[in-house]
């Protein structure tokens, strides 16, 4: 398989909109910036009286069980944005892009990265915000243009009628998830539709979309107790019935991966139902020249039903992936217990990161990246 050319990009900024954590309080890496101290370095409102800058909880973010990340990559003078993924409803990611500021005017893509509504729930709500900032933006500066491109909602073609849960050992379905947003409420609120299978590059070339996850790893099984409602037409009847069926793999989730001169690749893997083991080998065979510098997002091994995956992931990460990834950044279904095995394994380099959070990748020069090697996994 032929290496994917993905432009290696200057900067790369990744801002958490949307995750289940708040983490204000740790000491973090550089390029790393809470929440608390981007408000109380940028133009805070302040207390005269008392002298002293005030935050304003009431318009900080919230947090919210789900993911949403925001990707800006500089490649030269070229700054190119897309939005990965929008949290489980309206509410937290309309909250939080206010509440940071976000330049959403020029969010040119919504990747969604599987149909489950905790990745999908905010599609709508970002959408308009986006129509929003451009007419105001438009209103106030005649120069503009008026003709901005139709924000792209980047989409598996696979959408399920409905998903639900039937956890073991009963198998009985305990609840179905709220309905992802149909093609017909893109297009109504003013995107355009993308459905994509394959992997793909977007942004000036500068982000890779993973098509469909391989599955190599034996430990690694998929979503237990996920099942998909399908239909079929009783042609007896003349009647659609519905069942709930096993649907464990959830074949439509895809990784993102953006190239960071001299660094590496960062990998976003939203909630890894394909394990993270399997994007990790789907990366090297995709790039199988370049290192994984960063692993940011969703791990899903928390609940007890999935605690022996722990082990053999932390060991993947830790000692079979060679090199080591400079940090691992575990958030929204990661669970505590992987939290912690990583952080013991990884030290430093597990990152406890959550919503509100900005973190800045600076590239290197040329012969630095030169001097990188391809990641391999050991036996």
């Amino acid at each position: 398989m032929a290496s994917v050319p993905l432009v290696k990009v200057n900067s790369l900024t990744l801002d958490i909109i949307v995750d289940n954590s708040i983490e204000w309080m740790t000491k973090l890496p550089p390029g790393f910036i809470h929440e608390i101290k981007r408000h109380l370095t940028d133009n805070p409102p302040y207390d005269a009286q008392k002298q002293a800058p005030f935050a304003d909880l009431d318009n900080y973010c919230c947090g919210a069980h789900g993911l949403s990340i925001l990707i800006t990559t500089e490649v030269g003078n070229e700054i190119r944005r897309v939005l990965f993924d929008t949290g489980p409803e309206p509410k937290s990611i309309t909250r939080n892009l206010a509440a940071l500021r976000t330049p959403v005017e020029s969010i040119e893509r919504i990747v969604l990265s599987h149909w489950h509504r905790d990745h999908s729930g905010g599609i709508i709500a970002a959408l308009e915000q986006i129509a929003l900032a451009r007419a105001k933006n438009q209103a106030e500066s005649s120069h503009l243009r008026a003709d901005s491109p139709s924000v792209v909602v980047d989409l598996h073609p696979d959408r399920p009628i409905a998903r639900g849960i039937a956890p073991p050992p009963t198998g009985k379905v305990i609840c179905r998830l709220p309905e992802d947003p149909t093609h017909s409420d893109v297009l109504a609120a003013g995107g355009v539709v993308e459905t994509h299978a394959e992997g793909h590059l977007v942004a000036g070339n500068s982000v890779w979309i993973s098509g469909e996850i391989p599955r190599v790893t034996s430990f690694e099984t998929g979503l237990l107790g996920a099942v998909r409602w399908r239909e079929f037409h009783s042609t007896s009847s003349e009647e659609t019935r519905g069942e709930w069926v096993p649907e464990e793999d959830i074949m439509d989730e895809r990784y993102v991966a953006i190239d960071v001169l001299g660094k590496g690749l960062v990998l976003l893997s939203a909630c890894s139902h394909a394990g993270i083991c399997n994007v990790i080998h789907a990366a090297t065979t995709a790039f199988p020249e370049r290192p994984i510098h960063t692993i940011v997002g969703g791990l899903h091994l928390a609940g007890p039903e999935l605690q022996d995956r722990v082990g053999p992931t932390v060991d993947f990460i830790s000692e079979r992936l060679i090199p080591t990834p400079s940090y691992v950044l575990p958030m929204h279904c990661t669970g505590f217990n992987a939290k912690v095995a990583l952080a013991q394994a990884l030290g430093g380099a597990c990152v406890p990161v959550g919503t509100g959070m900005c973190i800045e990748f600076k590239g290197s020069d040329s012969k630095s990246d030169e001097r990188l090697m391809g990641a391999r996994i050991h036996d």
